[in-house]
C-alpha cells in the first residue's frame, strides 16, 4: 500500500490519473506498467498523457470523474467513484454499500 500511495502521489494523484492507476494495482494486483495501460485505454488516451495535469483536467471533465477542485455541476465523492467503477470495471466497497442501501 505505501509503495501503491507513493507512485500515485508521483504521478499527480487526482491531477493526473494516479489514483486510477493506483486503484488498479490494489484492486487488481496489476504491475504499474499494466495498470497505467489498462487505465489508459479505458481512458482512451496514451500512457504519456496519463501524467500530463492539463490532458486529464480534460479527460476527467469530459468522462465526469472528479477532479481535485470541485466546480460545480461536476460530479464528486460518490457520483464521482459511481463513474470511475463503471468506467474501470472494478468494485469499489462505498459504492456497492450505496447500491445495496437502495435495493
Amino acid at each position: 500500500m505505501h509503495i501503491t500511495h507513493s507512485i500515485a502521489s508521483g504521478m499527480g494523484g487526482m491531477r493526473t490519473a494516479g489514483d486510477l492507476v493506483a486503484r488498479m494495482q490494489m484492486s487488481r494486483g496489476m504491475k504499474i506498467k499494466e495498470a497505467k495501460e489498462y487505465v489508459a485505454s479505458k481512458l482512451k488516451v496514451s500512457v504519456s498523457d496519463l501524467a500530463d495535469p492539463v490532458v486529464m483536467n480534460e479527460v476527467r471533465e469530459d468522462l465526469d470523474i472528479g477532479r481535485v477542485n470541485a466546480l460545480p455541476r461536476v460530479a464528486k465523492g460518490i457520483d464521482a467513484k459511481f463513474r470511475i467503477a463503471e468506467l474501470l470495471g472494478i468494485e469499489i466497497n462505498c459504492v456497492n454499500q450505496f447500491k445495496d442501501r437502495i435495493k
